[in-house]
Order: structure tokens, then sequence, then C-alpha cells
């Protein structure tokens, strides 16, 4: 069954495996003890510190392993921020960050600091001029992924952190979805990872924090990973994930080119197979292996369903899934087109075969949604003042906008729809519909209830 969602969990790498089976029998001891067995997992912890330092770029005493990607994002934020206390309590973040970067600062805010979102353009890019607009005398830490977890932009973070160390200010970056391709460039002060995100095991995450910057860990301490991850190592782990990003980044390069082509490939035919589609993300600024389009009028969970049962395992940014009522702040924050999202997430060794036959499934696949859909009753459209009203009340995303798409052959040019809608991705969804069909989108307005949204016919 072909594996495509590898941005959420890449699959165990073989050297992770034999590394992970391996230090079991090694490295089992307590590495701060000074006997044989003790000595013996030290061995094995150092040796792992060092080559994931090796990769990274920095120096083995300033990386720590922690639990997870998202425990290294919460401690290095918070530690960052305590330690620059006396700077101020000002926190400035992307609005196309992980979850994990934005909880932590939903958490900063609640305890009385301040937070700046910078935001991006429809391809998921920050401007590097806005960090620096964003700064101010009481900034206290700049947070920046080097990529993008749901569409693949690759953020400029050279340029941003050298607006950030003119400014004195220390940028935490959130490399976890990068760091198998390459190191991070640029004068960052503070990074993070995660390494099932490039075939390591689950449950080890990394924490760079460069000698200089100013960090006081937060919570409970004790002698472990220099005070900032408390607890046993998990050394069979930590060994596997270090073997397994030392082997992904040996194929890398050569593999960067594969992946590009099978993506390139996606994002050029995918529009051409499937009417009504939207490729998001940055077309060239973009990770190897990612490539996000939405399909008009379409609900993400159903369409993740046909996938599915045509042996395709792919994820979604959609409102339309059962595990959100609201789209995707990614897809929010870049304006693009939510409903019927799609993400293809290649993993190393991903066959062209799996995406020839991903091509050949994804049109059936995309057209059984749409007609399981059904049109609008005509009773749900109505005049009002020369003005034709569409009544989506309490319809969920791709509802809204097909009941849309259905009425606006019925107004002349120039004439006025007003989709009545409490969903709250027809905000973002019937904008981008008017862009992709070139309707004038007209803007929104209070209705008794929910939203009503303004589209004028150009067209």
């Amino acid at each position: 069954m072909p594996y495509f969602d590898a941005a959420s969990s890449a699959p165990l790498h073989p050297v992770a495996r034999q590394a992970l089976l391996a230090s079991l029998d090694e490295g089992w001891a307590d590495p701060a003890r000074l006997y044989r067995e003790g000595r013996r997992a030290r061995v094995l912890l150092d040796a792992a510190r060092e080559a994931a330092a090796e990769a990274v770029g920095c120096r083995p005493d300033e990386l720590a392993f922690t639990s997870s990607g998202t425990r290294a994002v919460h401690t290095g934020i918070a530690g960052a921020l305590a330690g620059r206390r006396r700077i101020g309590r000002h926190l400035i973040v992307s609005a196309v960050e992980h979850s994990s970067v934005l909880h932590s600062a939903e958490v900063w805010e609640g305890t009385g600091g301040s937070v700046t979102q910078v935001a991006v353009d429809r391809g998921g890019l920050v401007d590097p001029a806005a960090y620096g607009d964003a700064l101010r005398a009481d900034t206290a830490l700049a947070c920046l992924q080097s990529a993008n977890h749901e569409v693949g932009t690759g953020q400029p973070v050279g340029a941003v952190a050298e607006v950030c160390r003119e400014a004195g200010v220390p940028l935490l970056v959130d490399a976890a979805q990068s760091l198998g391709w390459g190191p991070v460039d640029g004068g960052w002060s503070l990074l993070t990872a995660s390494a099932h995100k490039w075939g390591g095991p689950s449950g080890v995450g990394l924490l760079v924090v460069r000698k200089g910057v100013r960090f006081a860990a937060q919570g409970p301490v004790d002698e472990r990973e220099s005070g900032r991850a408390p607890g046993f190592e998990n050394i069979p782990a930590i060994v596997a994930a270090a073997a397994s990003l030392r082997a992904v980044r040996a194929e890398a390069a050569e593999e960067a080119v594969r992946l590009r082509e099978l993506t390139d490939r996606i994002r050029a035919r995918v529009p051409r197979l499937v009417p009504d589609v939207e490729v998001v993300g940055d077309p060239v600024r973009r990770l190897p292996g990612v490539v996000t389009f939405s399909c008009l009028y379409v609900d993400g969970e159903a369409l993740l369903h046909e996938l599915d049962r045509e042996g395709f395992s792919v994820s979604s940014g959609s409102s339309c899934t059962s595990s959100t009522l609201t789209p995707s702040h990614v897809l929010r924050a870049m304006g693009v087109l939510s409903e019927g999202n799609v993400r293809v997430s290649l993993p190393f060794g991903a066959a062209e075969e799996d995406v020839e036959r991903f091509l050949t499934v994804l049109p059936g696949a995309v057209s059984a949604v749409r007609e399981k859909l059904g049109a609008p009753a005509a009773s749900e459209v109505v005049r009002e003042e020369n003005i034709l009203v569409v009544d989506s009340l309490g319809k969920r995303c791709p509802i809204p906008v097909i009941e849309l798409a259905k009425v606006i052959g019925d107004v002349p040019v120039g004439g006025l729809v007003r989709v009545l809608s409490d969903d709250e991705a027809a905000r973002l969804d019937i904008p981008a519909w008017c862009e992709m069909r070139n309707q004038e989108y007209m803007g929104e307005e209070p209705a008794d209830r929910g939203t009503a949204y303004l589209v004028r016919r150009a067209t």
C-alpha cells in the first residue's frame, strides 16, 4: 500500500531498525554510572550526540535529546523566553508555524506575554522585512520553521536570522521537516527537530541551544541532558535516531532530485486531470517530497476515504474532516482554498509507478465524492432586493461553495449573490473560489445568523 504521508511520520529507516536492535543489548544501563555497563551506555550516547551534532552543524555540548519534537519546541521556547525575561516579554512567530509553536505562544500570552504573528503570502512564504518590522525593544525571542509541514514551503531562515541578529534577538528554528534533507543555514540561535520525521524512531527530539544564548530551563530539572530534558535517556532510540539521520543525509542529495521530479509531475498533471483544483504552496522554494492541492466541491474526509480504499495513505488540511470544523491555520493564513485539501508527502524510496497509479486513481475519486454531494434544493435559493440569496446555514464545507457555483449563472453579469453560512471554512473558500472562477468577491457582512458573503458575477 503506497504510503504518501511522510511529513506526518516517515517509515522507519532500515539503518534505524538495525541500530535500535543492536543497541538494545548494549545501551540499557544508566550512562551516568561508572561501572562497565554504564560506561558502555555512555559511549553509545556520546557517539549518537556527536553524530547528530555533525548533521545539525553544532557542537555536541549544544545538543540535547528530548522525548519528542514537540517537547523540544516547548522546552526551547520556554527556556529562551525565561532566559531573556529582563529584556522583555514579546514573542514573534509566523502565522504558519507548527501547532507546537503556536500552543507555546498561547501559553505565553496567557501568562501576560505578548505575541506578534508575521503574515505569509499566498505561497506560504514570510518576508524577512516583516520580521524586522515586528521586532521591538522588548522582543525576547523570534521563531520560524525551516519548511512548512502542510504545504512544503521553505522559509528564508538565513535572511530572517540576520535581521534578528542585527537586533540582538535569538531565532528559534523548527527544523522538523527539513533536517533530514540538510543542515539549516544561517545564524540561528536555537533549533528543534523530531526523529520520526526523517525515519528514526518516535519519541526522540533534538533541542540545540547555541553557546552564548541566554537560556533558563523551566520546571523541575535534573542532571540529564544539561538539565534541559529530565528523565532517563532512551539510549537505543537515540542511537537509532542519530544513525538514521546520518543515513538519510548520505542519500539526500540524490533522492531530493528524484522526489522533486515526482512532485513536479503531480503539481503539473493534477490540474489537467481534475477540474477546479488549486495547487498550493510555493512552486519553487519547497521540500522535495511534498505537494499539496485543494479540490473545489469536495468533502476532504470523503476524499481521503476514497483514496484509502484505492490503497493510498495521504493527509489533509481541509476543514471537512472528522477531527476539526475549522480550516487548517496554515491554509487560512495563506488565503487559499481549503476544501478537498490533499497533502502528498513522498517518503524516501517512493516508487514512480505508485505516483503514476495515484494520478490515475485521483480523478475518479474526486468525481465520486462530487457526485455523492448532489445539487442544492430549489427552495434554498431566493431573491431579495434583486440579490440572489443562497441559504447554506447549518451546512459544512464544501456545500456553501457548491451552492454558490450552482446559482452564479442565474444572475446577470454585474448581479450579486449573497451566501449565508455559519461554517468558518466559507470565509476562506468563497474568496478562493471567486479567484479561481474569475468572479468578484465583495466581502462579508453580518447576518441574523452566521455571515453573509457577497459575490458579484464578473464573467
